[in-house]
């Protein structure tokens, strides 16, 4: 979704004075270097990396998960209850009920989820960084280090467990623990290994690993966030349909070639010629930016706050500090008329006389609005921030 700012007008310049803010790195929380990750270990080997369990266990801890399961209205596919390696029917852990009159279906049962996991049973919850604001934090601060699509999924399993037996995952993981301990069995490069899995340890898995983990003592929680990968068959394969689009590819082949295959061969040979002909026109630097913005603007949006933020735009003013969501995005790229701001589920349009203040709130992840002054008057740079806090680029932060 694209959307057109209208200009505000320009201001005589002071010194801006940006507050400096405290950002959490998602891939450097997990990896260690984030730089080293992406040019050493991402896609070729296992990586596990120590540090702080309360950055760890902030993100999902078992007093979270408690809430989640006994206060929070959950409807299935957001939780598995996984029983001796297998996955029992919704039916056994959910009930009906009515809201408003209307029906209810697949409403997760507390009680019964918590008397599966006294039997031993693991209870997977799905897709967490849809509606629980640390996990949507990071996993969407990761897809903006990594460019790929991630999720994030918790796995509560009692003492002495193991939800799954060995297998390997069509993606990559990172996992971590938050509560208890969990050991691991990897198999990399045809020998075995294993990781006792505790607070303040993370583990990268690249896809295909064999793996399996069995809870210790005391009951387990681990989150896993996968990495679904984007592959060049992808890349490539939306190229080739871009070449064969063209209406010469809808010729039929000749008549009669499963007499003579022969024929259809000479024809294939000038066929195979000409695509490999529009293969080569195409512009690589192209499709990457198309590729890029792209993933840049059509993410679910995470709004955290949003609310709050909208109600209080009326008190807006020249001293409000601001802080840039850490689940946007904010990268510029030229445009038709002026330029564009993709925010990670949409896209911004504006003209060019405000790529310099937009470059100044790009590079500061807080600041007030009197910084933006070296640009815009007063008016006009309450315009545009009220603006970015209705896109969701900036939220208030007093």
């Amino acid at each position: 979704m694209s959307r057109t700012v209208t200009a505000p007008t320009a201001a005589t310049p002071t010194a801006p004075t940006p507050e400096p803010a405290d950002a959490v790195d998602a891939l450097e929380l997990l990896s260690g270097d984030a730089q080293t990750f992406r040019a050493k270990v991402w896609a070729s080997h296992v990586h596990i990396h120590y540090t702080d369990p309360a950055d760890l266990v902030g993100l999902l801890s078992l007093d979270d998960v408690d809430h989640l399961l006994t206060s929070v209205a959950l409807r299935t596919p957001a939780l598995r209850v996984v029983k001796h390696g297998s996955v029992l029917p919704s039916s056994r852990f959910t009930r009906s009920a009515t809201m408003a009159g209307s029906p209810l279906t697949g409403l997760v049962d507390a009680r019964k989820v918590l008397d599966h996991f006294d039997d031993g049973a693991t209870v997977v919850l799905q897709g967490l960084h849809r509606y629980w604001p640390p996990l949507t934090r990071l996993v969407r601060e990761l897809e903006l280090a990594l460019g790929h699509p991630c999720q994030a999924n918790a796995y509560l399993t009692p003492p002495g467990s193991q939800g799954f037996a060995r297998h390997s995952d069509t993606h990559d993981v990172f996992v971590f623990q938050t509560h208890g301990r969990k050991q691991w069995e990897i198999v990399e490069g045809g020998e075995e290994r294993e990781v006792l899995l505790e607070p303040g340890l993370s583990m990268y898995l690249p896809t295909g690993t064999p793996h399996s983990a069995r809870s210790q003592e005391q009951t387990s929680l681990h989150v896993t966030v996968g990495i679904n990968r984007l592959t060049w068959r992808q890349v490539l394969r939306s190229v080739t349909d871009r070449v064969l689009a063209d209406e010469r590819y809808d010729a039929p082949l000749p008549a009669g070639y499963l007499d003579d295959p022969a024929v259809l061969a000479e024809q294939l040979a000038e066929q195979l010629a000409s695509y490999a002909d529009g293969m080569r026109s195409v512009d690589a630097a192209v499709v990457a930016d198309e590729r890029a913005a792209a993933f840049l603007r059509e993410r679910t949006p995470a709004l955290r706050g949003g609310l709050t933020d909208r109600v209080g735009l009326d008190a807006l003013g020249d001293e409000t500090l601001l802080e840039r969501r850490p689940t946007a995005a904010c990268v510029l790229r030229p445009g038709e008329e002026g330029f564009e701001v993709l925010l990670g589920d949409r896209a911004l349009r504006m003209p060019a006389r405000l790529r310099e203040p937009m470059t100044f709130v790009r590079d500061h992840p807080t600041l007030r609005v009197r910084d933006l002054a070296p640009w815009l008057d007063e008016q006009s740079r309450l315009v545009l921030v009220r603006r970015l806090v209705r896109e969701g680029l900036l939220r208030i932060a007093g």
